[in-house]
């Protein structure tokens, strides 16, 4: 468990080294991987990216931004810290008939 763990934080230390300044910006949580949002998100690790993941995959697409504290681990205050980044993506088979 903790090789895993620190292979995680090599992949992550590498994608942020490599990660272009214009790419920082924004994450759509809709459709990040678990790496993407750790890197983009301030006080989101490995952890809550994957709970992200896991919400959006068992209760559906986040439609707004606030719903990100729907996830355990996300609060108001890491909702605020990350406004500016957080992008809501929404494919076609994504949005309810």
């Amino acid at each position: 468990m903790h090789l895993i763990r620190r292979c995680q934080a090599a992949w992550l230390v590498l994608l942020l080294a490599c990660t272009p300044l214009w790419a920082a910006d924004t994450v759509d949580i809709n459709h990040a991987d678990a790496l993407e949002l750790a890197a983009k998100l301030s006080g989101v690790g490995m952890t809550r990216a994957e709970a992200i993941i896991s919400s959006r995959e068992t209760v559906g697409p986040f439609v707004h931004p606030d719903e990100l504290v729907r996830v355990k681990g996300i609060g108001p205050a890491t909702l605020e810290k990350n406004r500016d980044r957080i992008v809501v993506g929404l494919s076609d088979r994504d949005v309810p008939r």
